[in-house]
């Protein structure tokens, strides 16, 4: 067995995640995101044929879950023009979650929402610098670091620009 074979034995032997778990709470969680009111028009717009981005959706996550390597892509890029602001994300994550919790048993949900709320928070984070949208104030205190915690609060403040006004970074004052 070589190493990635034992990472993926070794992670689902602590979480009960395989690869028909992971497709299940794929299908799920896309059926829900397809009659989402906010979401599914986002996907709508953009997904004709559902199979192949249900498939890749299981590679990526099999790619997450139990580092599987199957997945080979961008998902910052596929995510940076999406009209999505922190509202989209936050109905994303309240549906990942409760599906994880339908589908997974309790220790392996917990695996699934642990990952995606770090992806939600890396996607959101992205999508936000890329329009211009300061994550922290700008200061000319350099030392001043903010946590993990304090960007995405400062970000979701800076995030009320709609995503309709997205056509060219906004031009935002610097505070003095």
């Amino acid at each position: 067995m070589d190493l990635r074979e034992q990472m993926i034995a070794d992670i689902a032997a602590r979480t009960g995640i395989d690869e028909p778990m992971i497709d299940r709470l794929v299908r799920r969680f896309y059926a829900k995101i397809r009659t989402d009111a906010l979401l599914g028009p986002v996907f709508d717009a953009r997904i004709r044929d559902w199979e192949p981005h249900l498939q890749r959706m299981c590679a990526f996550w099999s790619s997450v879950a139990l580092m599987s390597g199957r997945y080979h892509g961008s998902p910052m890029t596929k995510h940076l023009p999406l009209p999505v602001d922190a509202a989209h994300f936050d109905r994303w994550l309240e549906l990942f979650e409760e599906t994880a919790r339908e589908v997974c048993p309790p220790v392996a949900a917990e695996h699934f929402i642990e990952r995606a709320r770090r992806i939600a928070e890396s996607l959101e984070l992205g999508i936000a610098g890329r329009h211009g949208v300061p994550l922290r104030p700008l200061s000319t205190n350099r030392s001043a670091v903010a946590c993990p915690t304090d960007l995405r609060r400062s970000h979701r403040v800076a995030a009320q620009i709609s995503p309709s006004s997205w056509t060219s970074k906004p031009s935002l004052p610097r505070s003095s």
